[in-house]
């Protein structure tokens, strides 16, 4: 036989060959020692061999033994691209970005286009905007700009680091993009909330793009869900089930969430129910549709039927179930799933914090919100906002007004959604001058635009210290002259300050938007009777008749235990009902000698004084609040939750019985929380 060859090292060609093969093979079955062995037999023979060196990198990589991949890479005497991509690509698999940007200021082992498009990658994920920017800089010099993964890795970095102008100029001046790109743009303008950059995006995939993967259908639907496009959805769903991806579980749970989004829940579960694999992601997709649509029930059961299924909740499933406890103001339950988030590890986290805050707050309990908040490890702008406006729908102004301030000072910049929470708290302090100070200079400052909610809250807070025709005049110049609930914000305070023909004018209003909204009927009914106009009464009651306008029957509900009981105004069929009525009977007796008088003005049937007593006695409020203190232990707060505002008499007779009874009473109606204690309202008698 010939002599083997030699390579110029000293060591043969078949050795070489035999050694990177037995490498790679160990590699492949993650076979540690055998490699270990070969590494032995490396060092011994003294002679470097960058393509051993490189596949010794490449072995520790794919075992997870990251320090021995970097003991080889720092021992090398030279390196080349292919050393330094291995060692890059291994730090990136085990989320060690910062690590991988480090082999960049040893660089002596050349960039080529796959080095730097891991080295881009890397700063994408890190938010390393400037050091992204060099990288790209060095691809220009270099010529890599266009070469499809450095390309497709800047047009990423510049969508996750937020400077969607960069990503734009990138994505115009090339014209080799493929889909990748296409769903890098869509997510980057939808993660920035720029829906019209987004739809551009989308168009023009639609037109250029026949062949989309399945994250192209993610991406997309991602989109139709933030705009509520349900019809390019359901054509996306269409093209899906053609090419048989709507059981892709990603892909699936996309058109969960996207008609979740758009109001269509039973269509989401329709999706749901014929995924062959339900996971962790798609079980919360359609939890959240449910949640979303307030069909919060539904959503529970979800939970339990997950559960039941064997998949394990995370922080964000958890997060949706407690916002379904808060939609139903179910304490007991929010504290049952706040348990056992405890149990499995996920308390602390902060979509389970964010959320568990939410729940309390809107279960009637914002000092355990608070208690919350002051313990979260971490907070972003969504455990602010949760404090503030907790604090704020409570009657606790000042209070939040004090937690904005504390934000600031946390440097946490505020958003949309912190300043309806702070101007609503200025309307309840009558902070004026503060209020136009926020709105027309902080909130321009911050970069946040003033939209409907904040005027909104403007004429609350002009309406609150008596400016009704300042109030009119903000409605008529701020462009939300078609906003029912700020006209009828206004017609509320007419009714309070006594202005009746503001309030005729501004009922009026609203009829030329709403002619069957319900809630202004029976403001002017009661704006009328408070007055004496009973001629006004018999009128609107009369074009109540004529339109069919009926007024939506009260439903009051309470948890006592597990149960939710649940109350309608006049109601005589609940098991409790004569332990009720007695005990109804009993607190009214009661607060009649501390001077509680019927306001019969607000019973809007055509009957006797006394049968108009007799009415506002069983309204559902005083039914479920006789059922709440015949059933809960004395000390503990009674929470009562309401389908509509609550009346002016109820108002003043739970007040009494709260100071009767000594007892803490929570009533959350669609207007604001009632938080009465010791015959004292948080809302300080206007609502």
């Amino acid at each position: 036989m010939a002599a083997a060859r030699a390579c110029p090292m000293g060591v043969s060609v078949d050795q070489r060959r035999a050694a990177v093969a037995v490498l790679r093979a160990a590699a492949a079955a993650g076979e540690l020692s055998l490699g270990k062995a070969v590494h032995a037999r490396v060092v011994r023979a003294a002679r470097f061999d960058v393509v051993q060196y490189n596949n010794l990198i490449a072995l520790y990589v794919k075992c997870g033994r990251l320090g021995l991949a970097r003991q080889v890479f720092d021992a090398m005497p030279s390196r080349n691209p292919v050393s330094g991509n291995l060692l890059m690509s291994g730090y990136a698999s085990s989320g060690r970005h910062r690590d991988a940007l480090t082999l960049l200021r040893v660089a002596d082992f050349g960039l080529n286009e796959y080095v730097l498009s891991s080295a881009v990658a890397a700063t994408a994920h890190v938010r390393s905007y400037d050091m992204g920017r060099q990288c790209h800089g060095y691809a220009i010099k270099a010529g890599l700009a266009e070469h499809p993964y450095v390309c497709n890795a800047v047009l990423h970095m510049y969508c996750q680091c937020a400077h969607m102008d960069e990503a734009v100029k990138v994505f115009d001046n090339v014209s080799s993009f493929n889909v990748f790109a296409f769903n890098s743009m869509i997510n980057g303008f939808l993660d920035r909330g720029q829906m019209d950059g987004s739809t551009s995006i989308v168009r023009s995939m639609v037109r250029n793009v026949g062949q989309w993967d399945h994250v192209s259908y993610v991406a997309v639907l991602g989109h139709c869900a933030s705009t509520k496009e349900v019809v390019l959805g359901s054509q996306v769903h269409t093209q899906a089930l053609k090419r048989r991806l709507e059981l892709n579980v990603y892909v699936g749970s996309a058109l969960v969430d996207m008609y979740g989004k758009c109001d269509f829940p039973h269509e989401a579960n329709r999706v749901f129910e014929v995924l062959p694999e339900k996971n962790i992601v798609s079980w919360t997709a359609i939890m959240t549709a449910y949640t979303q649509n307030e069909l919060f029930e539904d959503a529970l059961q979800l939970f339990l039927d997950m559960e039941m299924e064997g998949v394990r909740p995370n922080e964000f499933t958890y997060a949706v179930a407690l916002n379904s406890c808060a939609g139903l103001a179910s304490l007991k339950n929010g504290n049952a799933l706040g348990a056992c988030t405890m149990k499995t590890g996920h308390w602390g986290l902060l979509p389970v914090c964010n959320a568990l805050m939410n729940m309390y707050s809107k279960s009637g309990s914002v000092e355990d919100a608070r208690r919350v908040f002051l313990s979260m490890p971490c907070r972003d702008v969504v455990s602010w906002n949760s404090i503030i406006i907790g604090y704020a729908h409570h009657g606790r102004a000042r209070e939040a007004m004090e937690a904005f301030h504390d934000m600031l000072f946390a440097e946490e910049v505020p958003s949309y959604v912190t300043f309806i929470g702070v101007l609503s708290a200025c309307a309840q302090l009558g902070l004026v001058d503060e209020g136009f100070y926020y709105l027309n200079i902080m909130m321009k400052e911050v970069g946040v635009k003033p939209g409907k909610e904040h005027y909104t809250c403007m004429v609350g807070l002009l309406c609150r210290v008596g400016r009704l025709d300042e109030a009119e005049r903000f409605i008529e110049s701020n462009c939300i002259g078609t906003d029912v609930v700020a006209w009828r914000s206004l017609l509320s305070s007419c009714q309070v300050y006594r202005n009746y023909g503001l309030g005729h004018r501004v009922a009026e209003q609203i009829f030329q938007l709403k002619p069957k909204d319900v809630g202004t009927y029976v403001l002017l009914s009661n704006m009328y009777a408070k007055a004496n106009r009973w001629d006004g009464v018999v009128k609107v009651r009369r074009l109540m008749r004529e339109l069919g306008v009926r007024k939506e029957p009260g439903v009051s509900w309470i948890q006592v235990g597990s149960e939710v009981h649940v109350f309608t105004s006049e109601d005589k069929k609940h098991p409790y009902m004569e332990q009720i009525t007695k005990k109804l009977q009993e607190l009214i007796d009661k607060i009649k000698v501390i001077g509680y008088v019927p306001n019969i003005a607000v019973a809007l049937h055509d009957v006797e004084d006394e049968q108009k007593e007799e009415h506002l006695m069983y309204h559902s409020e005083k039914l479920a609040l006789a059922f709440g203190l015949i059933r809960t232990p004395k000390g503990e707060a009674i929470r009562i939750m309401k389908n509509v505002r609550i009346c002016d008499d109820c108002h003043v007779a739970i007040k009494l019985i709260s100071l009767a009874t000594g007892r803490r009473i929570v009533v959350r109606d669609t207007v604001r929380f009632h938080c009465i204690e010791d015959g004292v309202c948080s809302c300080d008698d206007y609502w």
